[in-house]
């Protein structure tokens, strides 16, 4: 297959060879070559002014969404809220009133002590040095601002303040001439703890049984405090036993000397099943 050559005109002098060449079909080929030699400068001149034409609305597009991104932006800036922050008011102190002190010189006591033991400042005046002074004599040498209206400065006294009293807690006895009792006696407190007494389910159902024997103090008003466990059973048992004895009223309190006092005692709480 023969290359086309869109420039060399060399195929119309074959073709016209012996016609007639003053036809303008001659000369409309023979200048075939240059025309395509224009077309395509033509063409690629068109190509190259679209490229750079395309490229320059790319490059403006690009600088406007920027633009447009930074007023965005801007804006959001300026929608945002500027927070101060309020500085607290400066408290201005209100001046002392300066206290008119008068220039002394201390007056030291006499103390028989050895001379390593005196300081410089507790060294005894002479009487005459006392008369020669225009100062006043009191506690502390003092250089004063005002010796005309002012005052000779005293040592302030701090009187201690007594302690408070320390309450005493008072004894509790095991035995005493009349010991505390319950009210209506022995019948009264075995009547109330057979009515108070709740027999626990759990301890029912498993059929435990047997003596809870709880240690308390009867206080000088007769009310009842400090409600322990001495000899245990089970722990539900315990629970009711301890119930019942804080929820008892108040006993006759026992005495000494005449007096009510506290008395420690003991009850047992038996836990039988019918």
């Amino acid at each position: 297959m023969s290359k086309i050559d869109l420039i060399d005109n060399g195929w119309v002098d074959l073709v016209f060879e012996g016609r007639n060449k003053e036809y303008g079909a001659y000369k409309l080929r023979k200048n075939t070559g240059s025309r395509n030699v224009y077309s395509i400068i033509i063409m690629v001149i068109l190509a190259a002014a679209i490229g750079l034409i395309v490229g320059v609305n790319a490059i403006i597009e690009a600088n406007s969404k920027e633009e447009i991104s930074a007023d965005v932006e801007l804006s959001q800036i300026a929608k945002k809220e500027v927070k101060v922050e309020k500085k607290a008011p400066v408290k201005i102190e209100e001046a002392k009133p300066v206290e008119k002190v008068k220039s002394s010189v201390k007056f030291v006591p006499p103390v028989i002590k050895k001379d390593s033991e005196v300081k410089p400042d507790e060294e005894l005046k002479s009487q005459d040095d006392l008369n020669k002074t225009k100062t006043a004599i009191g506690s502390f040498d003092v250089k004063g601002n005002d010796d005309a209206a002012g005052e000779v400065l005293k040592a302030k006294e701090v009187i201690a303040q007594p302690e408070p009293p320390k309450e005493e807690v008072a004894k509790v006895f095991d035995v005493v001439e009349q010991m505390p009792s319950y009210p209506g006696g022995q019948s009264a407190l075995f009547e109330y703890l057979n009515k108070s007494i709740k027999y626990p389910v759990v301890a029912e159902e498993n059929g435990i049984q047997g003596r809870v024997i709880v240690s308390f103090i009867v206080e000088r008003d007769g009310s009842i405090t400090d409600v322990k466990v001495v000899k245990s059973v089970d722990s539900s048992l315990d629970k009711e036993a301890k119930r019942v004895v804080q929820s008892m009223p108040r006993w006759i309190p026992g005495k000494q000397n005449g007096s009510a006092v506290r008395v420690k005692y003991t009850l047992p709480v038996t836990f039988r099943l019918q």
